[in-house]
C-alpha cells in the first residue's frame, strides 16, 4: 500500500484565519464607514429631524389654509374675511384706513 506523506506548511495552517481575518476586517469596517453605517445613521437621523421640522410647519400651514377656506365656502360665509380676501388681492383700501402688512 502506499502512501503519501505531506510535509505541513505554514502558510496551509495560516490560510482559514487569513480569510477569516479579511471578511471581519471587511465587514466591520463598512458596518461603520457603509452607506447604511453608523456614521450614515447620524446623518439620516439629523435629515429626519430635520424634515419632521419641515413637515410640522407645513401641516401648520395648511390647517391655517383648510380653516381661511372652510371661512369662505358656501353656508358660512363671514363678511370679514370675504372682505380681508378681496382688498388684499385687489390691493385695494379706503382712504381712512391705514394698511398693515405682515
Amino acid at each position: 500500500m502506499w502512501t503519501r506523506h505531506h510535509k505541513k506548511r505554514r502558510l496551509g495552517r495560516l490560510t482559514l484565519p487569513l480569510i477569516t481575518i479579511a471578511f471581519l476586517s471587511y465587514f466591520s469596517y463598512h458596518s461603520v464607514h457603509g452607506d447604511y453605517g453608523l456614521i450614515a445613521t447620524k446623518e439620516f437621523d439629523r435629515q429626519r429631524i430635520e424634515r419632521q421640522g419641515r413637515l410640522d410647519k407645513l401641516v401648520a400651514a395648511r390647517q391655517t389654509l383648510e380653516k381661511e377656506v372652510e371661512l369662505l365656502s358656501d353656508g358660512s360665509l363671514e363678511r370679514d374675511m370675504l372682505d380681508e380676501k378681496a382688498r388684499f388681492a385687489l390691493n385695494m383700501s379706503r382712504a381712512d384706513e391705514i394698511v398693515i402688512f405682515n
